[in-house]
């Protein structure tokens, strides 16, 4: 008898658009319950994903300018990205999410060139993660993003983003 190995699974991204809202919505919610409520409680995830994900704001971040991206593997969209342009050659990460369970096999680093790719121009890019999020600070460390500074972020009603602001520099 013989082994048959099945194919290597296949993750991209995929351009979002405003239909894809509802999916982006409901991933991040089950993203962030599981993830952030460990890390900042869940008054705080519960604020953040109204203010930042519900429909409406997910709608006027790609309006003024957010590119959004799913993450698909074989086909199943397993996370989003999302970025804009703040110049000619800088860019800021506002979103980069995956499943909790398609987490740690090397779909991240393997999205983040892709993404790379699709922006020649870019010189530096720019994120903000939360300081105890240590999971994904080491990601980021990873791929080449090293810490720029530590910052506090008041987002309002009384609740804080505090964060590292990570650069990522492009050296041709």
């Amino acid at each position: 008898m013989r082994l048959e190995i099945p194919p290597p699974l296949a993750v991209q991204l995929k351009e979002a658009s405003t239909s894809n809202i509802p999916v982006i919505a409901d991933l991040a919610e089950r993203i962030w319950r599981t993830h952030y409520t460990p890390i900042i409680g869940s008054a705080q995830v519960n604020y953040m994903l109204e203010k930042m994900y519900s429909e409406k704001s997910l709608e006027q971040q790609m309006t003024e300018g957010q590119l959004f991206f799913l993450v698909q593997l074989d086909g199943k969209t397993i996370g989003y990205i999302s970025v804009s342009k703040k110049n000619n050659s800088d860019f800021f990460m506002h979103k980069f999410y995956m499943e909790v369970s398609e987490q740690g096999k090397g779909f991240g680093k393997r999205i983040f060139s892709d993404l790379l790719s699709r922006f020649p121009e870019l010189k530096t890019m720019r994120l903000q993660v939360n300081r105890e999020n240590y999971k994904t600070i080491n990601f980021y460390f990873r791929v080449g993003f090293v810490i720029e500074e530590s910052k506090d972020f008041d987002i309002g009603e009384g609740f804080f983003m505090k964060d590292y602001v990570m650069i990522y520099k492009v050296h041709k």
